[in-house]
């Protein structure tokens, strides 16, 4: 914002500012007294065949409320269109109509007040449906003057910050987090149908656990103790299923002390959900179900349009190993040679990847598949047989212990869902907790901790189980067509703004 901006901002808060004071001196400046009978799409909906004579024989009374958006004064007759959540309806003042004073007092108000009107509905010359107002009433002052109509709110930055003024003024927005709230609506709505039950998990915890990253750290003043912000729910959820739960989900908040980009959020919401006596395959097959069921759903066709590609969900979605992947964008590399890190290492200096001491073939091959595989994955495709080396909850392949019986599902490059035949052997996962908590040891921020609680919880008897985390808030970019997590987050992480 230029200086001059600023001033002349000023000057129309400093109006403003007036203008409420003079309010104040006659009557309450902020009433809560009135109450409308009809939202503007309703009313769009429910009279959109009615003509002109048949609303003036009617006389339909409404009474609407929203903000003013539109001000347009003629003379002794104005129009104005009114804002609330679900669009805006048209509003016609007469001065003759209204009390006496009203009119005048009208003229002083401006665009961004709430406003409430009653009246009877009608249409004008051009077809639109109208309340011609018998009273008029400015409910909320105000302050600030909304960004001009024409250019909008364009810069993104004030956009992510200033969110409420970004709904204000864009209907793209507004829509983004509606089909974000229809599409956590279908997904519960599609599990419950399958007998799941939603439970809630703590989100501070003793001992991080449930993915490998980097956690949030916090103190109890009360009882003096490191607490951590949970990376993922995992480990609660799989305890639910020891206790014989058997089929449970939750829509969660993580927190992950990790970087920021347009595809990562310190903060964000994921479904994680457990199934006894399934395996991953099974839970492929609800994904694919859920992924075509909610593009009929929500989007009303299995084309989906993300960032200019098209992306067809009513066929099968495709399926790939990991090491057929790396094969795919990189056919000159020897097959057989997929599992010896000698080789693997001499790859990854040719690609630039960075290899550490403790890093194995498993992690060199996961290493290689990122750099050159992931971005390519367009079309949704399931990527299976992840290796054990980078999969310390995943339960080892019966026929080839090398890889897990895990997958992810990736479209448009991104990862959208990771999933995996669960590690129900306690022995086996101990020592694998022994292996994160070495390379927590040589310097990995990521690694896992040592969980003995949930050790212990296995020792119980977990049934074989299946489970599934799906990217809620990348879920949302897909269907909406939202380059960046932050446009579909309502209050995306940001550093701090300085306050004049």
């Amino acid at each position: 914002m230029t200086e001059n901006t600023r001033q002349d901002e000023n000057k129309l808060i400093a109006e403003r500012r007036r203008k409420l004071s003079e309010l104040r001196e006659q009557r309450n400046a902020y009433p809560n007294d009135f109450r409308r009978n009809a939202t503007a799409d309703e009313l769009q909906q429910t009279f959109h065949e009615h003509d002109d004579e048949t609303l003036r024989a009617e006389q339909v009374k409404v009474a609407v409320v929203g903000r003013m958006m539109v001000k347009r004064v003629m003379g002794k007759a104005s129009f104005i269109k009114l804002q609330d959540r679900s669009g805006q309806i048209q509003v016609r003042l007469e001065r003759d109509r209204l009390a006496d004073g009203v009119y005048q007092d009208f003229k002083k108000w401006d665009v961004g007040d709430i406003v409430a009107a009653t009246g009877a509905l009608f249409r004008t010359q051009t077809g639109e449906l109208t309340v011609m107002a018998d009273e008029v009433r400015m409910l909320t002052k105000s302050l600030r003057p909304l960004p001009e109509k024409f250019h909008g709110l364009e810069d993104q930055e004030t956009r992510y910050r200033q969110r409420y003024v970004d709904l204000i003024m864009n209907e793209d927005s507004r829509a983004v987090f509606r089909m974000r709230t229809a599409i956590v609506a279908y997904i519960r709505a599609f599990l419950d149908a399958q007998d799941y039950i939603e439970v809630e998990t703590p989100m501070m915890q003793t001992t991080p656990g449930g993915a490998i990253a980097r956690p949030f750290r916090t103190h109890h003043n009360a009882l003096d103790m490191e607490l951590f912000l949970r990376i993922a729910p995992e480990l609660n959820l799989k305890r639910l299923i020891v206790g014989g739960l058997e089929r449970v989900y939750e829509i969660n908040r993580n927190f992950r002390n990790e970087g920021v980009s347009t595809q990562h959020n310190p903060e964000f919401t994921m479904l994680e959900l457990y199934r006894a006596y399934a395996d991953y395959e099974d839970l492929i097959d609800m994904v694919e179900a859920l992924m075509h069921g909610m593009a009929d759903a929500l989007l009303g066709k299995s084309a989906v349009r993300y960032q200019g590609e098209d992306f067809d969900f009513g066929e099968p979605f495709a399926r790939m190993t990991v090491e057929e992947v790396i094969l795919k964008f990189n056919p000159d590399l020897d097959k057989g040679k997929l599992r010896d890190r000698d080789y693997l290492v001499g790859v990854c200096d040719g690609l630039g990847i960075t290899v550490k001491d403790e890093y194995g073939p498993g992690k060199l091959q996961i290493e290689i598949f990122e750099k050159t595989g992931e971005d390519n994955l367009r079309s949704p495709v399931f990527v299976t047989q992840y290796p054990t080396e980078v999969s310390p909850l995943s339960r080892r392949n019966d026929d080839d212990p090398f890889v897990t019986d895990r997958f992810e599902f990736f479209v448009a490059g991104r990862e959208i869902a990771n999933g995996f035949s669960e590690l129900n052997d306690p022995e086996e996962q101990a020592e694998r907790f022994r292996a994160q908590v070495a390379n927590r040891d040589a310097g990995d921020d990521e690694a896992m901790a040592f969980d003995h609680d949930y050790i212990r919880a296995l020792e119980y008897g977990m049934p074989p189980t299946a489970g599934i985390g799906v990217g809620i808030d990348r879920l949302v970019m897909l269907f909406t067509d939202s380059a960046s997590i932050r446009d579909v987050l309502l209050f995306p992480h940001m550093r701090p703004e300085v306050f004049d």
